[in-house]
């Protein structure tokens, strides 16, 4: 697989340029809504989907293609249902904060035996249980800190893979070139 990614260098580049732009339009826009981050999410996984794939099929790697051909699917029901797409993204970030606050105070539970300031761990646990059911009972109101956060990802990811890119095309060039 080292072997396919170093040769699609390029398709990789072009996932993080996505990402960055991406990215950027999600801090620029910061009243953007739910449905059009969706929107602009979906066509993301469009291409992303569609480069992984050349990726995945130049270099023989299955594991590449499945992931394109994921996010392809992923990207047609989002443009398809994007109400059902925004609905599902701010239930999972409340699932998952009310679950992990019940896993902190499960931890700080067991922790009582071997430290004293255990109470840190439990205010966490609490404000995370806390921020899930205020989150499910109203998902507008956390629009902006999702579209805030998917940006911060999006420039985080698609930096580290445009540099990764970079860094491939480099070692690449080098191996051609190779010592005199």
């Amino acid at each position: 697989m080292g072997s396919s990614v170093t040769v699609s260098w390029w398709a990789l580049a072009i996932r993080g340029v996505a990402g960055i732009l991406l990215g950027i339009a999600a801090f620029a826009w910061t009243g953007i809504t739910l449905l059009v981050l969706i929107a602009l999410f979906a066509a993301y996984l469009l291409v992303d989907g569609a480069f992984a794939i050349v990726a995945g099929i130049r270099g023989g790697s299955w594991l590449l293609t499945l992931e394109g051909a994921l996010g392809i699917v992923f990207g047609i029901i989002a443009l398809w249902r994007p109400g059902i797409a925004a609905v599902a993204i701010v239930f999972l970030i409340a699932v998952w904060a009310i679950l992990s606050g019940l896993v902190e105070l499960g931890a700080a539970y067991l922790l009582r035996r071997v430290v004293a300031n255990e109470f840190l761990l439990v205010v966490a646990g609490l404000l995370s249980i806390v921020f899930g059911i205020l989150l499910a009972i109203n998902p507008s109101a956390g629009v902006v800190t999702i579209v805030w956060l998917f940006g911060a990802y999006m420039l985080f990811f698609g930096a580290l893979a445009l540099a990764l890119a970079l860094r491939l095309r480099s070692s690449r060039a080098a191996r051609v070139v190779g010592p005199v």
